[in-house]
This record gives structure tokens, sequence and C-alpha cells, in this order.
């Protein structure tokens, strides 16, 4: 799980995690405003999902990543979350209005941010199963 960590966190470059995480929800709201209605639902690419499915999916890991946070945290020492199927839980993005998606980004990025913010050095210190992708303590 550090490398994939180590690769994520590496977007960032040196950007403060936290001023990136505050500033995502007005880029959406500025592209979806950019794209308008008609392009929103336009595949980038031949086999690629439209803006509408990735503005979903946002909103989706979202919910996810904050639900994830408060398990680990509230959890006893080894907790395994939960693991999604990103493509089943897209089935119906096509068909969801992209403008409910970006405000419920905007929404639970508030949410998660004020979350976030309380969390204690111990709290940060806590680590997560994932099924798939192991713990940071595996390759420690």
């Amino acid at each position: 799980m550090n490398e994939y960590r180590d690769r994520l966190l590496a977007l960032l470059g040196s950007q403060d995690p936290f001023a990136v995480l505050e500033a995502t929800p007005r880029r959406a709201v500025d592209l979806h405003g950019h794209l308008g209605d008609w392009r929103v639902s336009q595949p980038w690419a031949p086999g690629k999902w439209t803006a509408r499915e990735v503005f979903a999916h946002l909103a989706d890991v979202e919910q996810a990543i904050g639900f994830r946070v408060r398990q680990i945290v509230t959890s006893p020492p080894g907790h395994v979350i939960q693991a999604f199927d990103q493509d089943l839980w897209a089935k119906p993005y096509r068909r969801l209005a992209s403008r409910a998606a970006v405000r419920a980004l905007v929404a639970v990025r508030a949410w998660n941010l004020s979350y976030f913010r309380t969390l204690e050095a111990e709290d940060l210190d806590r680590v997560g199963l994932h099924p798939e992708r192991g713990d940071d303590e595996d390759d420690e």
C-alpha cells in the first residue's frame, strides 16, 4: 500500500493536500459549467467515461472515502475496509443528473474536510486494511 499511497501523494508535488482537497469542488463546478449540458454527456474517447460519469464517480468516491476514514478511526486495529466495484457502481451514472453529482461532491467534501481537520495524531496513525491492496504496515 505504501507504493500506491506514495504514487497518489506524488501527484500533489509540493501542493498542500488540504489546499487541493478544498480547491477540487470549485474546479468541478467550474468544469461542469464550462462543459454545459451537451458536452457533459459526450465520452472523452471511445470506451471512456463521459464527464457526467466522472462527476458521479467523484461524488460516490467522496462518500466512500469519508466512510472509510471514519471506519478506520473508530474501529479496532486491523479493520478491513469494504472494497467496491467501481464498474458496478457506475452502471446508473449515465442516467444521473451531473449537476446533482457536482452538488453532492461540494457538500460531502466540505463535510469530510471538517471531519478530517478534527483528527488527532493518533487518529492519523491508524491503518485500515484494503482487501485488494493490503495496508501500510506490509511494506515496513
